[in-house]
């Protein structure tokens, strides 16, 4: 008879706790094995198993996931069970799966899977299965049984906080009825945070997303639930109805934001607490590579910020595989990024010395996007374009060893795994940009602070880290674009990336400078050197992470802190501490242009027991930041007076905002990609346009987002003559003649500034717009000019080329040069914009 194993020595044996011991006792580990990073990780946990919450950090390719099914293992093997392992997307289960497999340990896919209840399997689900309204796992207050977790394994948990977020939240669709049923609520509301944009939603013309004000929201509240019970009840509508049930428990707790597409209401922490197989857990471990910045998962998890600001992470950070970081525009900011996109998909073919015909061996370049915009600019060098939906079959084949040639991934920044020969080449090509109401209200709002900063690089590391999975491993990786380039020419930015990168990164700055002001055939050169895996290279490269630590501490802000206990204390309908909370927190922000933003929290916070306190606080939040909800009476318009001398003003805002060549021909360059005709980017094309004024020594701001009235931009070129900017760069229809609506926006503009700066003084109204022509039932303002796409073209050539003049040899700092390539570029006075324009024409 067959001898039953399961029984010898089963009176002696105890179960394994210990991760370590769990894999030396696996019966068919894939490798003798662990690494020696994974050890330490895994040592470091268990000392730290009784607190609640446990962040570990790895560089990618570290080995994560082992770490986090022996973790999950070990919590069942010590009673503390039933365990889950989350992901955030449904393309990472299935590798995680395939994990567990070689490794032996038990796991399912299935929540009522008998075995996970007992403790006895692993259940492996995305981060959406739990966290959402409809949760199998039960909802607090809709009825359903609740079922409890004893530990919760959250992998990549950069992914799965901006899940979280949007978990939470709902948006309305312009298409759903709700939306004219809540805009046509909040009119007045909307009108008076701005006419502008209230116009351009009204008619269907993209815009800023415009804030519903907290007073109104508060004294609606119940019209709202009226409003949107009937859709969140209704399972046919997705946008609303695994969202819904989180929503209404915490409605008087939300700020909402409308747009011409969508109206997005989202609470201002998610309220956790609602998913108790979560947030009742006795164990919450977070597997994370690049999460600069830890407070959300105080903010969005509920997380301990005291166990937040002690993570795991091995002693050394040298488990990184090889890379070399270099942005193109950054070595050289006049490099075409079409130059670029030749030069990477001729090493997609074998061609590394660009002759046109193959000299090496092809190699994979995989490139990732931020959108299908983006993705459209590849489409004549792209073999294969993919999205979340349809790019398994297309990974796998590269992964296992085949050569597709240029592969674009497009908005798929993590949770991808491309080794070995599956990826030598990646080019990270833009950064995600905020696609919701609020996110690009906070993108406005934080712009140029620390905690920016670190979002932004948060997300290009993720990026980055798709082309190396272990420390043998080794790709290239280019940055393309301004604003990546930006971050490492930026000391502010290149400091948030991790430490091993950030060694990775100042290696290749050191050969980069070697090659700077360059064409491609330097960059092929120093690319070939690496992909050939040059000794020098290899010597210089694993000198550079020999001794490099990861960043032993959390990072979490008192403010996140406080933003948590706030919003908790108002769940417990505390607000008066809950503004006190905040407010408090915030004295000790240097950072005033922050501390503006979050007032606005505080403020919503203090309204439920002192509307006028809660004003006064928003009218201090106004001063410091423009991008907080506008108070009920609105500022008086002051008059923007013009800078003393153009040359002069220009040199010193230069030399306060940058502080090399690079740095400021960048800075040009973002802010000319900002001023597009591009429906998705009409706050960043008004701040540009904004900003343009000051980068040429004039004063200037924007009225319509200080007063709610006003043109978009204006700019005061000298004591009697403004140029007012009226900007309708996201107009679509298919007739794009100039309507009488926007005639008459435009005459307004010149009746606001008759009445603000008086009779004596002269504006020239400008309207940039897709077309000179004009509807014949509207009559444009006397002297009015259009500003078109061609002439907007023209005007940001001659920009970019006085910014590349005065960048060389810091020309800059000398206000007398700069005076001169001002006149030289013709860019004095008015005619640094009107000459670029056209008067309005009747269409014919």
């Amino acid at each position: 008879m067959p001898i039953d194993f399961t029984r010898v020595g089963a009176s002696q044996r105890a179960a394994l706790i210990h991760p370590r011991d769990i894999f030396t006792g696996l019966p068919y580990k894939p490798w003798p094995r662990l690494r020696l990073e994974q050890g330490e990780v895994l040592e470091g946990w268990f000392n730290k198993r009784s607190r609640r919450d446990v962040v570990i950090k790895q560089n990618t390719g570290g080995g994560k996931t082992v770490a986090g099914l022996l973790i999950a293992q070990s919590s069942l093997n010590e009673g503390v069970g039933p365990a889950i392992y989350l992901t955030p997307d449904t393309f990472l289960p299935t590798q995680v799966v395939a994990e567990a497999e070689r490794l032996g340990i038990s796991v399912t896919t299935d929540i009522n899977d008998v075995r996970f209840w007992s403790s006895e399997s692993i259940l492996i689900a995305t981060f959406h299965k739990l966290i959402n309204g409809r949760s199998a796992f039960g909802v607090v207050g809709s009825g359903r049984p609740i079922r409890r977790a004893g530990t919760v394994i959250v992998d990549d948990a950069h992914a799965a906080l901006s899940i979280a977020e949007h978990q939470f939240a709902v948006t309305i669709p312009r298409e759903s009825a709700a939306y004219e049923r809540l805009t046509s609520l909040f009119a007045d509301g909307l009108k008076q945070q701005s006419e502008s944009a209230w116009r351009a939603i009204d008619s269907g013309v993209p815009s800023a997303p415009i804030p519903i004000p907290f007073w109104d929201w508060k004294a609606r509240e119940s019209e709202v639930l009226e409003i949107l019970e009937p859709y969140g009840a209704d399972a046919q509508n997705k946008w609303i109805f695994y969202a819904w049930p989180l929503l209404r428990q915490s409605i008087s707790l939300a700020s909402a934001a409308v747009t011409t597409t969508e109206i997005e209401i989202r609470p201002r922490c998610s309220p956790i607490e609602l998913i108790p197989a979560f947030a009742q857990a006795r164990r919450r471990i977070y597997l994370t590579a690049t999460l600069a910045d830890d407070s959300v998962l105080v903010t969005e998890l509920g997380a301990s910020a005291e166990d937040v600001v002690e993570p795991v992470t091995p002693a050394r950070a040298a488990d990184l595989g090889d890379r070399l970081i270099l942005a193109p525009l950054a070595l050289n900011p006049s490099l075409g990024e079409d130059a670029v996109r030749e030069l990477v998909h001729q090493y997609s073919q074998g061609d590394r010395e660009g002759t046109g015909a193959p000299n090496a061996a092809p190699v994979n370049v995989v490139v990732l996007v931020p959108s299908d915009a983006r993705a459209a600019r590849w489409r004549e060098f792209a073999d294969y374009t993919c999205h979340v939906t349809d790019m398994r079959p297309v990974i796998e084949r590269m992964k296992g060893g085949e050569h597709l040639g240029l592969v674009v991934l497009v908005n798929k920044y993590d949770g991808v795994d491309l080794p070995d020969d599956a990826c030598r080449l990646l080019v990270v090509d833009g950064v995600p940009f905020p696609l919701s109401p609020h996110e690009a209200r906070e993108a406005s709002a934080l712009a140029g602070t620390d905690t920016f900063a670190a979002r932004q690089v948060q997300k290009i590391e993720q990026g980055m880290g798709r082309g190396v999975r272990d420390a043998e491993d080794y790709c290239a990786v280019l940055l393309l674009g301004p604003d990546l380039a930006m971050t490492l020419s930026n000391p502010t930015y290149r400091d948030r990336y991790s430490p091993a990168t950030r060694a990775q990164i100042d290696l290749s700055l050191d050969i980069g400078s070697q090659i700077e002001r360059l064409g491609t055939s330097a960059i092929r050169e120093v690319l070939n050197m690496f992909l050939a895996r040059d000794g020098d290279w290899l010597r210089a490269s694993s000198e550079a992470k020999a001794n490099i630590q990861y960043d032993h501490d959390g990072h979490v802000s008192a403010v996140a802190v406080a933003r948590r206990r706030a919003f908790d204390l108002a769940r417990a309908g505390q607000p008066l501490e809950a503004s006190r909370t905040i407010t408090d927190a915030l004295s000790g922000i240097g950072d005033a242009y922050q501390a503006g933003w979050y007032k606005e929290e505080a403020a919503a916070y203090m309204h439920a027991v002192d509307p006028d306190a809660a004003q006064a606080i928003l009218r201090q939040a106004r001063l410091a930041n423009i991008n907080v909800v506008l108070p009920r009476v609105v500022p008086p318009v002051q008059r923007l007076r013009a800078t003393a001398e153009q040359a002069r003003a220009a040199s010193e805002f230069l030399v306060n905002k940058y502080s090399s060549g690079v740095e400021l021909e960048l800075g040009f360059t973002m802010m000319l990609a900002d001023m597009a005709f591009d429906s998705s980017r009409v706050s960043a094309a008004e701040q540009a346009f904004s900003d343009l004024g000051e980068h040429l020594g004039f004063a200037a701001e924007r009225p319509d987002k200080l007063y709610s009235t006003g043109p978009d931009a204006l700019w005061s070129v000298s004591d009697d003559l403004r140029l007012l900017l009226e900007l309708k760069t996201g107009v679509v229809r298919p007739d794009s003649r100039i309507i009488k609506d926007e005639l008459d926006q435009l005459s307004g503009h010149v009746s606001w500034h008759a009445q603000h700066y008086g009779a004596t003084t002269s504006s020239i109204p400008v309207l940039v717009h897709p077309d000179s022509t004009h509807r014949t039932d509207g009559t444009p303002p006397t002297g009015a000019r259009i500003l078109t796409p061609t002439g907007l073209d023209d005007m940001k050539q001659r920009v970019a080329s006085f910014a590349r003049a005065i960048a060389t040899n810091e020309v800059w700092r000398n206000d007398t040069r700069v005076r001169e390539l001002l006149s030289s570029h013709q860019l004095t006075g008015k005619q640094s914009l009107v000459q670029f324009t056209l008067p309005p024409t009747p269409a014919g």
